[in-house]
C-alpha cells in the first residue's frame, strides 16, 4: 500500500525541524560559551582590589623553614597535614582563609613530611578523616 502524500510531507517538515532545533541548540551552547568568556575577560579587566596575586609556593620558605616551623607545632601534640599548612600560613603571616592556596601548600608539605618520616623524626600516626596526623618521633 502507498504511503499517503500528506503523511511523507509531514514525515519530511518533521525531520527538517528536527534538523533546524539541532542547530539553534549547537550555537546556543557556542553563545553560552562566548558569553563566558566574554564575563571572564570583564573580570580580569574591572577586577580593581578583589585579584589575589598568585604566589609561589617554592619561594615561601627558607630552605629548613617549614619542617623547623612544623616541629614547633607538633611539640604541643600531634596534627593533621591541613592543620599544619594553616598554621604555617599564620606564621608567614599569609591568608589562612584562602583555601587554594592552603591546599597548595598542605600538598608541597606532604612530601616533606614523608621524607622526614622515613628519616624518622616526624611519625605519621595514621589518617582522621582521609588526612594524615603528624606527631614528633
Amino acid at each position: 500500500m502507498a504511503e499517503i502524500r500528506t503523511v511523507t510531507t509531514l514525515r519530511r517538515k518533521r525531520d527538517e525541524i528536527i534538523s533546524v532545533i539541532r542547530l539553534y541548540e549547537r550555537q546556543l551552547e557556542q553563545a553560552r560559551a562566548d558569553l563566558a568568556h566574554v564575563s571572564a575577560a570583564m573580570r580580569i579587566f574591572d577586577a580593581g582590589e578583589d585579584v589575589k596575586p598568585y604566589v609561589d609556593i617554592h619561594r615561601i620558605f627558607k630552605r629548613t623553614e617549614k619542617i623547623a616551623l612544623c616541629r614547633d607545632a607538633l611539640a604541643d601534640g600531634p596534627m593533621t597535614t591541613k592543620e599544619l599548612a594553616l598554621f604555617l600560613m599564620r606564621k608567614k603571616g599569609l591568608d589562612a582563609g584562602d583555601k587554594v592556596l592552603a591546599k597548595a601548600i598542605a600538598n608541597n608539605l606532604i612530601h616533606s613530611l614523608r621524607m622526614q618520616a622515613q628519616r624518622g623524626r616526624i611519625v605519621m600516626d595514621g589518617k582522621r578523616k582521609g588526612v594524615c596526623v603528624w606527631s614528633i618521633g
